[in-house]
């Protein structure tokens, strides 16, 4: 094989695998020793959705198949005319909520003056018509008085919190739609490929719609099948190698991130039918973010290749096995 094909597949390779792999079966056919398990597989990523909170027109669309993000980077932006003229109204609404407010404030200072008067009018009425100097009915007249201007000081008062109910309403929908507009623009959550490329400017999507969908290159792994009197010697964390097709002569490290509490038939991509009629466990092998990140933009998804997992940590790795991608193939 050529170096620049040797070259090609690596990058292919560590994309795929994402910094795992391994090399289980060697050309001569030597089989695994003792303390190790082995399966078929092939590189995936998780794949993110990028798409609007809220239905709106596409002004445009920042990213093309099979670009490189980095996370933050603009994706898309959405239209968001409607928006900024919603956010006015709602602007003008806390503004006249607070001018509401003042002047409930000032109706409750009249009404407190008002009250207090009523009490020094009853209170002198009281004491009139303890020496008997008032009649009756002239005491009640000022009762009545003073009960309803502490009806009125109430009322006004309630329009004070009312008001700042208000307030706090319409400040609460000037931020909803202050977050829809930065949410108009698409942001990429992670650093990834862009996979598909699902909308057009000028074109109107739902709430939800996916206008791209990006390849996580964080979370790069393979998923293997294996038995339940295997798979049940996995913790989390259990070191693994991948090796590709593409490269058997090199394995990239890599460690078990899940194994399914639920036994299935192998799936129907599994080579042979002996192996499709067995029960077996789905087992993710993940490569470390480090190894990804550092060889981002050679990882790519699709590779097959074979994952190998040490089960007894007493057990040496086989030197096959240790043997890492070199640096140079990907300068």
């Amino acid at each position: 094989m050529k170096q620049s094909s040797l070259i090609y597949f690596a990058l292919a390779a560590l994309v795929i695998t994402g910094g795992i792999m391994y090399a289980v079966i060697s050309s001569n056919g030597d089989q695994l020793p003792d303390g190790f398990v082995q399966g078929n597989g092939r590189i995936e990523a998780e794949q993110v959705e990028i798409a609007p909170t809220i239905a709106g027109r596409v002004v445009n669309v920042l990213a093309a198949e099979g670009d490189m993000v980095a996370t933050g980077d603009i994706l898309a932006e959405m239209d968001v005319d409607e928006l900024s003229a919603a956010l006015d109204r709602a602007k003008a609404e806390v503004a006249l909520a607070r001018q509401t407010k003042a002047e409930a404030e000032a109706l409750v200072l009249q009404r407190q003056s008002e009250q207090r008067r009523a009490e020094q009018e009853l209170d002198r009425a009281t004491a009139l018509l303890a020496g008997q100097n008032i009649s009756e009915t002239v005491f009640e007249e000022r009762e009545t008085i003073h009960q309803v201007a502490e009806a009125v000081l109430g009322a006004a008062k309630a329009r004070v919190a009312t008001a700042e109910s208000r307030i706090a309403a319409s400040e609460a929908e000037v931020r909803r739609i202050e977050a829809q507009i930065e949410d108009s623009l698409l942001l990429a959550p992670m650093p990834g490929r862009v996979l598909y490329r699902l909308a057009e400017p000028g074109e109107v999507v739902g709430a939800g719609e996916p206008i791209l969908t990006l390849l996580s290159l964080q979370k790069v792994y393979m998923e293997v099948f294996l038995p339940a009197r295997e798979a049940g010697l996995l913790p989390i964390g259990t070191e693994a190698r991948i090796v590709l097709d593409a490269l058997p002569d090199y394995a990239i490290p890599a460690f078990v991130s899940f194994v399914s509490p639920e036994a299935q038939f192998t799936p129907k991509q599994v080579e042979t039918l002996d192996e499709r009629e067995q029960l077996v466990f789905r087992v993710r092998v993940r490569i470390p973010e480090d190894l990804v990140e550092s060889r981002i933009e050679h990882v790519k998804t699709g590779l097959r290749g074979v994952a190998v997992i040490r089960v007894d940590q007493s057990s040496a790795w086989p030197e096959a096995l240790e043997r890492r991608i070199p640096q140079e193939l990907f300068e």
